[in-house]
């Protein structure tokens, strides 16, 4: 069987590293944004995780004719009403780091008790026809008072994950690949492939 073809909307390598780890066993190729030239920018619209993934995935499926797969994720914290939210990776400004999102999240976050949060992460894949499939991925833990090991992205050096008494950023990829939010998802993802290998050929 050849493999179908996916591109993975994003420029992010973090992510291009979770994704073809995730997907390795299946019989699909996954390409990112920069194996394309010129890809125009994305305005990103909507106002939850699961518009903003399904928007993403349409624009790039249809402008490279080919299935797109696309995510949102953020950190959803509850003492902040929710936020940095779909705004996670530009909560300190648009061309905010790593580094000045979690300065602005420890700073938002002094002297509050309550500090549950929850990561959420929802995937959108779409064919060229702009039909859609959504899968969505949730992982518990709490805010830390100061960043803790060096693995990951964003915001895992300030997100302790309860049931294994570390930070996201102190798991290797694949313990965090079993737990994350991302991961959660992309096993959902995973457990309904037989169909969704179809739906892709069905086109």
């Amino acid at each position: 069987m050849p493999k179908i073809v996916l591109v993975v909307a994003t420029h992010n390598q973090g992510k291009m590293r979770e994704y073809n780890l995730l997907l390795r066993e299946f019989p699909i190729e996954i390409k990112g944004f920069s194996d394309f030239q010129e890809i125009p920018g994305f305005e990103e619209k909507g106002s939850t995780f699961d518009e903003i993934a399904i928007n993403k995935a349409q624009f790039a499926s249809k402008m490279l004719d080919i299935p797109a797969l696309a995510d949102d994720s953020g950190l959803v914290v509850e003492a902040l009403n929710g936020a940095p939210g779909i705004f996670s990776a530009r909560y300190a400004g648009n061309s905010a780091d790593d580094y000045q999102n979690n300065l602005k999240l420890l700073e938002n976050m002094n002297g509050k008790e309550k500090r549950d949060a929850t990561f959420v992460c929802s995937i959108a894949i779409a064919r060229p026809d702009g039909q859609v499939l959504t899968y969505t991925g949730r992982c518990s833990g709490r805010i830390l008072r100061k960043p803790e090991g060096t693995h990951g992205f964003g915001y895992d050096p300030l997100f302790y994950y309860p049931p294994l008494r570390k930070a996201f950023a102190q798991l290797s990829a694949e313990e965090k690949n079993r737990v994350s939010h991302r991961g959660n998802a992309m096993r959902k993802l995973a457990d309904d492939f037989e169909n969704i290998l179809a739906w892709l050929e069905d086109r």
